[in-house]
């Protein structure tokens, strides 16, 4: 089974590549390993979608 890696999109979130990353519930986890790995990781900022999305922006 594949597994998403959510490291290079968090880092093209960053560079501004991409202007959000919108994760399913069922990829929370893996977002977040991804995620708390990140230095700068308070300026990636979640919004609770519907369904149980979320979209996370990076605000500098």
């Amino acid at each position: 089974m594949f597994e998403h890696s959510f490291e290079e999109e968090i880092q093209q979130l960053k560079e501004g590549t991409i202007t959000e990353i919108v994760i399913q519930q069922k990829d929370f986890s893996l977002f977040r390993e991804a995620w708390k790995v990140q230095e700068d990781r308070e300026k990636i900022i979640g919004e609770a979608g519907l369904n149980g999305k979320i979209i996370y922006r990076f605000v500098d």
